[in-house]
């Protein structure tokens, strides 16, 4: 298991270095806001040169696989914390959905598990960006683990505008989930989490109130059928 120490510790990094990497940051956030807002709308493939920086950047500061999560290490200690965790906020959701009969219990189909795999893949991508690069570019940046753990929520939280319920859902999944990572450096239970928490959250709320999970733009124009 990796220390505490090991994970949450900031390197030490020359002024410049951090200032080069701050901008990098926020450019790169910046540049997925406007992605959401603005470019899938009017340059759709922008997402790959956003892609392509973040991969030159891991690159650039030689993070490996295991710096990233992505391997098997981590695994399990990082399930012992999140999994407990996500049965006592989501078995709460269960008890109401059934309650109010949002909830049925049935065999899933083909489709539901197309749909679930679907999204898990998705959720996987949001944990890699969230965890994977910006927590792990925010750490010689801000030497405070709560801190830290604060700004990825927000900045989880903040590519959700203006859906109110994907933004309260994402802004403390996000800051839960840094806290596990900056512990225990897997993401694999993380995008797990947050999948079953999505698939939960969609099943429950209507969506008159969910406009089908949009973000940014498209959560105004999404009309409910």
């Amino acid at each position: 298991m990796t220390s505490h120490a090991e994970i949450s510790a900031p390197r030490a990094a020359r002024p410049g270095t951090q200032w080069a990497t701050a901008l990098e940051v926020l450019l790169v956030y910046a540049g997925i806001l406007l992605y959401i807002w603005r470019w899938q709308f009017t340059y759709p493939r922008t997402w790959i040169p956003l892609l392509s920086v973040v991969l030159a950047s891991h690159i650039a500061h030689r993070d490996t696989l295991h710096d990233l999560g992505l391997t098997w290490r981590n695994l399990r200690a990082s399930a012992a914390v999140v999994l407990p965790l996500a049965v006592a906020l989501y078995v709460p959701l269960v008890v109401c959905g059934f309650a109010s009969r949002s909830l049925v219990i049935s065999v899933p189909g083909e489709r539901i598990l197309r749909m679930f795999a679907t999204y898990g893949i998705w959720c996987f991508f949001q944990q890699y960006l969230t965890q994977s690069y910006f927590h792990r570019r925010l750490t010689p940046l801000v030497g405070d683990l709560h801190l830290r753990s604060a700004v990825v929520g927000l900045m989880f939280g903040s590519a959700h505008i203006p859906n109110p319920v994907l933004m309260v859902a994402t802004m403390l999944g996000g800051f839960l989930f840094a806290e596990v990572f900056a512990r225990h450096r897997n993401i694999w239970p993380l995008a797990l989490a947050q999948a079953v928490g999505g698939f939960l959250i969609a099943a429950l709320l209507p969506d008159s109130l969910l406009h089908h999970m949009r973000v940014g733009p498209g959560y105004f124009f999404y009309r409910v059928p």
